[in-house]
């Protein structure tokens, strides 16, 4: 074999290893992107299931809170006897993942009404999620949702009657679940709402 003859073979081996070493570099690839799908696929399945035990743990805590409470009309209510300011009350409720209770109907205010005698006492004031801190006599829930229910005392004393004075709603068991507005500073006992999923 002459010299140019062994330099061909040598060449035809060198391309062979080189198309050799490049379709095993493609299967590579291809394995590793394979792999990158599965590894998105696999984190994807992980977060979801993170999701759903998120949503058990919420639910669970909820049958926790309607054990210690009420449950009223898709709602849990718990009430806190400890009397507090209206926005340190508001902040309590949705540390604990709810709201100060807003009545939405009339059915709803007499059930909050007897659970709030039954346990924190006949003859309390307690606050609730209503007030017209943002437009002085536009009375809304703390969400800025406008109310569409209202228990006003509006027989005796003409409620709401404070003015820029009194911007926080309360109910009263003396006044038969009556709602009358206060000054936000005063201290009062209040109710929790939470919604069930």
């Amino acid at each position: 074999m002459d010299a140019r003859a062994a330099l061909v073979v040598v060449f035809l081996l060198v391309l062979g290893q080189s198309a050799q070493q490049e379709t095993t570099s493609k299967r590579r690839n291809r394995n590793k992107g394979a792999d990158s799908a599965a590894m998105e696929e696999m984190k994807n399945q992980i977060s979801n299931i993170m999701m759903e035990l998120n949503v058990i743990k919420e639910q669970q805590a909820l049958q926790t809170v309607c054990l210690r409470g009420m449950k009223i009309l898709g709602k849990c209510f718990l009430a806190d006897g400890v009397k507090k300011n209206f926005h340190s009350a508001s902040d309590d409720c949705i540390a604990k993942g709810g709201a100060l209770a807003a009545p939405l109907s009339l059915d709803e205010n007499e059930q909050l009404h007897n659970y709030v005698r039954q346990s924190i006492g006949p003859e309390e004031h307690i606050w609730i999620g209503i007030n017209d801190m943002v437009t002085e006599g536009v009375w809304s829930q703390n969400t800025g949702t406008v109310l569409r229910y209202a228990n006003w005392e509006t027989e005796i004393t003409h409620q709401p009657d404070g003015a820029t004075r009194q911007n926080c709603g309360a109910l009263s068991t003396r006044a038969k679940g009556k709602w009358f507005d206060e000054n936000c500073k005063e201290e009062k006992a209040s109710v929790c709402e939470f919604n069930i999923v």
